[in-house]
């Protein structure tokens, strides 16, 4: 049971749980008998990475960690927190350790901060156990830390807070502000959505609110109270940690799923929190080319478009454009023929030796192309019949004719391409060699 908490402290701040038991959310880590509830309230607790969202409990199970601990318990900031002071931190642990063989915990937030020079004071001392090392991070560890570093801990990954979770995260806030301030049942629901599974944000939206109901004399809030006092910015939007790039990964998916209602829920989803604008048009044309392709050349049109038409309208009207460009592509017949072929070709080079291009190809050649000494000149198609040169060779000696690197797809306009390749390659199937 929480008390009121004191003049100036943050409400998150107040209700950070003291126990296991009090943390809401994450029973998948600290449900009866999981290791990390064990390896916490037995005080033995093991390197690890917490790696999660903000706002679902990573710093207050690294301080419940560290509570528990019987040695030395140290915070730091991987931000914040220099070299110099992380060195005095290390030398201090080694000599708690040889003289009193105590150890040190150490709890570094943002870990995904901690340069190589750093990651390199710590890994000898963290391999040895002489220093337990539980690190926070909103980034995937395995992006952002040395494997040789990352291999010492055990990375367990939390997960956004769940509605019934915000609630009695809420619940608490309403027992300790009582009889200040009371929301109904739309109220509660929409700061919850707002808070977007993050219980800190979920507190200091409530303490915003709670400051403005008091302001005014209001001590019942209602949903309409709430569009009042919030900000169009104050839905979260994590604009450089894992939940950017889930949301970004689910519009592309959902586009490319041919689901236009989801495409226009993430896009939707993205200009609420704020993002980038031109950060979403460049995505919106990459979506354009890698899935929609030439099944549909007018989709690539209309995603170029809509970036001019954002550059010119600004955001409100040029955000109709993105939403437009997103639709269409939704319903698009789809194609990454395009990008496999780039593909192909690009590794086929990685692997082969360098060719020499053939004589006919070159800008300017005086050498003979035949072994009789004659020459093999070069055939513009525009004077050939059905303006195709049947049987020229356009690749190097040595590799095969046509690889097939680029493969149509039976959709859009690309059933048309593929139709027209298969002609082309029953025209030289029926010419002469060349001479």
């Amino acid at each position: 049971m929480h008390n009121s908490p004191a003049i100036g402290t943050p409400l998150a701040e107040a209700l950070r749980p003291a126990t296991t038991q009090e943390v809401v959310g994450q029973a998948h880590l600290l449900g009866e008998g999981m290791p990390l509830r064990q390896a916490i309230e037995t005080g033995i607790p093991h390197s690890m990475i917490l790696w999660g969202p903000p706002g679902v409990g990573k710093t207050t199970i690294g301080r419940l960690a560290g509570r528990a601990f019987d040695g030395h318990f140290v915070a730091l900031s991987a931000v914040l927190d220099r070299m110099n002071e992380l060195r005095a931190v290390t030398q201090r642990a080694q000599i708690d350790h040889e003289r009193t063989r105590r150890k040190t915990l150490v709890f570094v937030d943002e870990v995904h901060q901690l340069d190589k020079r750093r990651q390199d004071l710590l890994l000898p001392l963290v391999s040895s156990g002489v220093v337990t090392l539980i690190g926070a991070t909103t980034e995937n560890p395995s992006f952002a830390l040395g494997r040789q570093f990352l291999a010492q801990f055990r990375v367990y990954v939390l997960a956004p807070l769940a509605n019934d979770d915000l609630h009695r995260v809420l619940k608490r806030a309403l027992d300790v502000a009582k009889p200040d301030i009371a929301l109904d049942d739309p109220a509660s629901e929409t700061l919850i959505n707002y808070a977007d599974g993050d219980a800190r944000r979920l507190l200091n939206l409530f303490e915003q609110v709670r400051v403005a109901a008091k302001s005014v004399g209001e001590a019942n809030v209602s949903s309409e109270f709430l569009a009042n006092v919030l900000t169009r910015g104050a839905r979260r939007f994590d604009k450089g940690g894992e939940q950017f790039y889930d949301q970004i990964s689910a519009l592309h998916k959902s586009v490319r799923g041919s689901n236009p209602d989801a495409a226009l829920y993430w896009l939707s989803r993205m200009l609420d929190g704020g993002v980038n604008r031109k950060y979403i048009a460049r995505r919106i044309m990459a979506i354009a080319w890698d899935d929609i392709g030439l099944a549909d050349p007018q989709g690539i049109r209309l995603a170029n478009d809509a970036v001019k038409a954002h550059e010119l309208l600004g955001e409100e009207e040029g955000d109709l454009a993105l939403a437009q460009a997103v639709l269409y592509l939704a319903c698009a017949e789809k194609s990454n023929a395009g990008g496999m072929a780039f593909a192909r070709a690009r590794a086929f080079i990685l692997s082969d030796r360098l060719r020499a291009v053939p004589p006919h190809l070159r800008s300017n050649s005086l050498e003979p192309t035949q072994p009789d000494g004659k020459y093999r000149s070069y055939r513009n198609p525009h004077d050939e019949p059905d303006g195709y040169a049947s049987r020229q060779r356009y690749l190097p000696e040595g590799i095969d004719g046509d690889p097939h690197w680029y493969q149509p797809v039976p959709r859009g306009l690309e059933t048309r391409i593929s139709e027209r390749l298969a002609w082309l390659r029953d025209l030289d199937r029926g010419a002469p060699e060349p001479d």
